[in-house]
């Protein structure tokens, strides 16, 4: 499990097997990623709320149909933040994609698709 402290908001992120959680809310402290992918592997999921790039939320990496919960606390701080996934390069390192803008509070959903990032 990463934990992150930004900006007092306090953020979680657990894996989950397949498309086993229920749909997440934003709005209740959490939400759910998934990587539909055809055969790329997530080995990285960073938020920015202007303050810098997180640390990893994933503690294992996310395979190709699988999904993780993303859990958040706050008191205070920015739910519009910019986020931005790591895929397994074929070397083994790390490719980045473009940073994407999200507000965590109303995002229930996160989706990783082959050429397409979005929420809802």
């Amino acid at each position: 499990m990463n934990y992150l402290k930004s900006a007092g908001c306090a953020l979680v992120l657990l894996m989950g097997s397949t498309a086993a959680f229920a749909q997440g809310t934003g709005s209740e402290g959490y939400f759910q990623i998934y990587n539909n992918t055809e055969g790329n592997v997530v080995v990285g999921f960073y938020t920015n709320d202007g303050s810098g790039w997180s640390d990893n939320w994933l503690s294992d990496i996310l395979q190709p149909g699988e999904s993780a919960r993303a859990e958040f606390t706050a008191d205070s701080g920015e739910y519009e933040q910019a986020f931005q996934v790591g895929w397994l390069g074929q070397d083994d390192s790390e490719v980045l994609d473009e940073p994407i803008g999200i507000d965590i509070c109303e995002a229930s959903n996160v989706y990783l698709d082959d050429n397409e990032i979005y929420y809802d």
